[in-house]
C-alpha cells in the first residue's frame, strides 16, 4: 500500500449502492486499471501501486452489489466498447 493509503485511509462506501454508484464503480475500475511497470503493477491513470484507492473503492462498491467477477467483466467491456 503506497504511503499516501495510509494517510488517507480507504474511501467510504455508500450506505445503499445504488445503479448511478455502480456506474461510477465501474468507471473508476476501468480508468484505474493496472499497468505493468518493472517495480510492479501500478494505476494506470495516477501510478500508485495498484490496486489504488478508487479500483478498490470501485471493486468493493461492486461485491456490496453483489455482482461476480463475471458480471464486472461484463460491465468493464461495454464501458470500453466504443459508443455508437
Amino acid at each position: 500500500m503506497d504511503s499516501i493509503d495510509e494517510i488517507l485511509g480507504e474511501l467510504p462506501l455508500p450506505p445503499h449502492v445504488t445503479a448511478e454508484d455502480v456506474s461510477f464503480a465501474v468507471k473508476a475500475v476501468t480508468v484505474h486499471a493496472a499497468e505493468r511497470w518493472p517495480d510492479g503493477p501500478r494505476c494506470r491513470n495516477d501510478r500508485a501501486p495498484h490496486p489504488c484507492r478508487l479500483h478498490r473503492w470501485g471493486r468493493r462498491v461492486l461485491d456490496q452489489r453483489g455482482l461476480t467477477d463475471r458480471q464486472i467483466r461484463s460491465l468493464i467491456a461495454e464501458q470500453k466498447a466504443p459508443q455508437r
